[in-house]
């Protein structure tokens, strides 16, 4: 299931799904351990004897305050005359999770209600070694295993704390857990469980006709028993209510740090722009700097693996989408943990964890009894792209000096020597779908690309004879790629060639909406009649015909293919990022206002295929729009803000040269 909230300070973060079950926890590296496993811990509620958890039962509507990272959700069950209003946060600054709970009593008598809450851990990603127990002193509740720990308590506006507790074994001899105990409105009060465990807490509010009341429920990561202790007692002395209201205003203060013009864009449009940066931010480790694709954890039941790895393509676009912006922090910190992951050989890996180990990888170090390198060398190239675009930005000398040695030079020496020498076009690796390998359009534009920005920082820093070196071979990759990669007979370029050691390479004429890289990165201007034939082939096979729209990524695209569908009209499932090119190509070409208006409803498509709380998935069904894989995915938001702001500075130079002309 999709999470339609995240909540994160860099350090912690939560994620819920449609029916308000917690299903992400990750602590305190982001992506890296997530303390859950997508296990959902439920909020419950008894009233008048009888019992539901949240579900389908539940009217609900989730949405973030404007412009901050505290969601705001109505929640209302007819039959029991109930309407919750919840409002949610991680704390800014403390690793905090807080939520306050007001009840409304639709009845016309005095009742009692009863919140629970269930936690269902597996500390460090097993249910192996958890130990779940009461506090009395602290009359709190606690999880840990090793050095993490997570406190869970609460308080009524009445001054009341938790009303009843119970922990119990889960996952093991046909046990379920507590928040089976807690149906019957009642927990059995057991005060400690070792090994696979779960736990539930209850609180008690009562609440006359019509009245309401409240209760504030909170979660205290850290590293040590007096680590969370400390930050109960912190709680308690500064009021969850004003914890709430100081993190909705950092994160408005956060954004207002920048003015954006965004002319032409709607109000909608101009939402999402803001929403998309903070899940960005969201989603940017504060350790070490990685940005992590995504912390919907669900796609484990895809592919018994997650999308909660720092991959170097990703996190570039991202950074670059905040530079663009004008947010500098995450971007430098993303800089400064590529400098630190590189490899001595002048490549970055397929992808880490966000503690900066090496990620899972389904690249080869060895083909056909042959050593290869296990890369996606467009990931090494976007790196130094975008920190020479984040350069121009803001001027920041200090950072370009600190990575020369330990990431530009030696990304952008691998880059200029893993080369053909007969063709002078990158040698093989493997494409930025993860899915093939050979010398690709995309790839080899990102390298060339890479290698400009390589000599510009080096020139920043006086090494002249480096940046002669890499113009020259950049030089050489762009000429190889008209040469090799462009056929003169279909009239466009091609998605990949494979050299063979004899004769001529192998050609994959597949449409590939990738080819975007050719222009997007400077190679060939949009309007270039080779680049307007190949991407209008490209939006010709690749535009979804059926349902919904959008451009597929590349003919006969099976990753979460729906069965059955013409592939003649329905040629992949439609991506945000690959339809969001398709906008920025109408954008790079418009020579008019009237011309910018295919861009605009795109960006129109783009809005509406986000959740109502404003997250963007990976894909979606190309019948009913629903999410597919993963939601949300930083490089969606991180494309919708790159295109907006695109847009929006077209719009503004169209503007005035027709102006000019009156």
């Amino acid at each position: 299931m999709p999470r339609e909230v995240i909540l994160s300070n860099g350090r912690l973060l939560v994620a819920f799904d449609a029916h308000l079950n917690l299903r992400d926890l990750y602590y305190p590296f982001l992506g890296s351990t997530n303390h859950l496993m997508g296990h959902p811990s439920r909020l419950g509620v008894w009233v008048s004897g009888q019992f539901t958890w949240l579900n389908g039962e539940w009217q609900t509507s989730i949405q973030y305050a404007p412009r901050s990272l505290v969601a705001r959700i109505e929640t209302a069950h007819p039959r029991l005359d109930l309407r919750l209003e919840i409002s949610a946060a991680v704390h800014y600054r403390e690793n905090l999770y807080v939520q306050r709970v007001v009840v409304h009593n639709l009845a016309r008598e005095e009742r009692e209600v009863r919140l629970f809450f269930h936690h269902d851990p597996h500390i460090y990603e097993t249910a192996i070694g958890n130990t779940a127990f009461y506090d009395p002193e602290l009359r709190a509740l606690l999880h840990y295993k090793r050095d993490r720990y997570f406190l869970v308590n609460g308080l009524t506006q009445s001054g009341e704390g938790i009303f009843e507790y119970a922990t119990g074994t889960k996952e093991y001899r046909g046990y379920e857990g507590t928040w089976r105990d807690a149906e019957d409105g009642r927990l059995e009060g057991n005060p400690i469980a070792p090994g696979s465990v779960d736990s539930t807490v209850s609180f008690r509010l009562s609440a006359g006709p019509g009245e309401k009341a409240v209760l504030y429920y909170w979660i205290a990561a850290g590293t040590r028993y007096k680590e969370v202790a400390q930050l109960n007692a912190w709680v308690l002395k500064n009021r969850p209510e004003r914890l709430l209201q100081e993190t909705e205003q950092y994160w408005r203060t956060w954004l207002s740090r920048q003015k954006h013009d965004l002319t032409g864009l709607s109000p909608e449009m101009v939402e999402l722009f803001y929403r998309s940066l903070l899940i960005m931010k969201a989603h940017s480790d504060r350790n070490r700097g990685g940005i992590v694709a995504s912390a919907d954890f669900d796609i484990l039941e895809f592919s018994r693996d997650h999308y909660g790895y720092v991959w170097p393509r990703d996190g570039a676009l991202v950074a670059l989408a905040l530079s663009e912006a004008g947010y500098d922090e995450p971007a430098r910190e993303f800089f400064q943990f590529c400098r630190e992951v590189i490899t001595e050989r002048g490549f970055l890996l397929h992808k880490y964890s966000s503690d900066g180990s090496a990620g899972s990888s389904w690249h080869p170090w060895v083909e056909g009894g042959e050593p290869q390198f296990p890369i996606q060398e467009d990931e090494t190239a976007l790196v130094l792209y975008a920190l020479d675009r984040y350069y121009r930005r803001f001027k920041d000398l200090e950072l370009v000096e600190s990575a020369y040695h330990r990431l530009v030079e030696k990304a952008a020496r691998f880059m200029a020597g893993y080369r053909d020498e007969t063709t002078g076009l990158p040698k093989p690796s493997y494409d930025l779908w993860e899915e093939r390998r050979g010398v690709l359009a995309y790839t080899s534009a990102t390298v060339w690309a890479g290698l400009r920005s390589a000599a510009r920082l080096a020139l920043l820093l006086g090494r002249s004879e480096d940046a002669h070196h890499w113009r020259k071979a950049g030089a050489e990759v762009r000429e190889a790629v008209l040469h090799h990669l462009y056929d003169p007979r279909l009239g466009r370029f091609l998605r990949l060639i494979l050299p063979r050691p004899e004769g001529e390479p192998a050609k994959d004429f597949t449409l590939d909406s990738s080819l975007w890289g050719l222009f997007a990165f400077g190679l060939l201007p949009a309007h270039d009649p080779r680049m307007e034939r190949s991407f209008q082939a490209v939006v010709e096979r690749l535009w979804v015909k059926e349902g919904v729209g959008g451009l597929a990524r590349y003919e006969q695209d099976r990753y979460f293919a729906v069965e059955g569908l013409n592939p003649e009209t329905v040629p992949g499932n439609p991506w945000v990022v690959c339809t969001l090119w398709l906008a920025q190509w109408h954008i790079a070409r418009a020579r008019s206002l009237q011309d910018l208006l295919p861009a605009y409803r795109l960006l129109e498509w783009t809005v509406q295929r986000a959740s109502p709380s404003g997250i963007l998935p990976e894909q979606v069904h190309p019948l009913t729009g629903r999410p597919l894989s993963v939601a949300p995915l930083t490089w969606s938001h991180g494309t919708f803000v790159l295109t907006a702001l695109q847009y929006a500075r077209r719009a503004r130079a169209l503007t005035a040269q027709e102006r000019g002309r009156r």
